[in-house]
């Protein structure tokens, strides 16, 4: 397989259960780093990709990226050191409780917070699972379950700091409540559909500390068969090849 080509960087993802898709590519592009984060942690790496955009979009320092698969570890790793930010991009080898259980102390809390986090979780909670356990990992909800997902954010994030995630459109009530129960706010929210006629799909939700107003936005994809919104070319141009 050959690697993902971006305009800046390459993918490779022949040992990755999840390929790169839609959701990461939004989710990469669309997360604000207007505030100059000093370091960011990628929840779930997989590929990396998330992480490599937060190096090309950003200046900051410190780029983390937590994976719990062996092979996606692996290929995380390998698609860091042959970016051009190896230096900024550290990936470990971990399950999210374990990783929490060693940089957090109840009594000081975190030593060294993040100033973003980002996640692309799995999501898929319906009982079709196929027989590729490694695949499974990845895309179901049951290896991350949303609750676990935001105690930690809430423990890892600095007070300032901004959490960014995408999931489907269906949980994001759920995943807002969940997310107040842990005083996490959203800050903004687009919800993706893939032309003018179909369903929303996606939430991407930017979460806070801070409580505040916000308008919900919508982007639509695509108008016809790769016939992509001005909306859309204009959010991902600066990773896609054709674009």
């Amino acid at each position: 397989m050959k690697p993902f080509q971006f305009k800046h960087f390459a993918v490779n993802q022949d040992r990755c259960a999840m390929k790169i898709g839609t959701d990461s590519v939004l989710l990469g592009a669309w997360t604000s780093v207007d505030a100059n984060p000093f370091s960011i942690l990628d929840i779930g790496g997989g590929t990396g990709v998330l992480s490599l955009m937060m190096a090309q979009r950003s200046n900051a320092e410190l780029i983390d990226a937590i994976e719990i698969d062996d092979a996606a570890y692996e290929q995380c790793v390998e698609n860091f050191e042959q970016s051009p930010w190896a230096d900024r991009l550290f990936c470990y080898h971990a399950a999210l409780d374990e990783f929490v259980e060693e940089f957090y102390d109840e009594e000081s809390g975190m030593e060294d917070t993040y100033d973003l986090i980002i996640s692309n979780p799995p999501f898929y909670t319906d009982d079709y699972k196929s027989e590729n356990e490694q695949r499974d990992l990845a895309r179901f909800a049951d290896a991350l379950p949303f609750r676990e997902l935001i105690e930690s954010v809430s423990k890892l994030l600095c007070k300032k700091g901004v959490f960014s995630v995408i999931i489907p459109f269906s949980e994001e009530k759920d995943f807002i409540v969940l997310a107040s129960k842990e005083h996490l706010y959203p800050k903004r929210i687009l919800r993706v559909k893939g032309t003018p006629d179909s369903e929303i799909k996606r939430s991407l939700i930017e979460f806070s500390f801070l409580e505040t107003e916000l308008e919900p936005q919508e982007l639509i994809i695509e108008t016809a068969r790769h016939q992509y919104t001005d909306a859309y070319i204009a959010l991902t141009k600066d990773f896609y090849l054709k674009m």
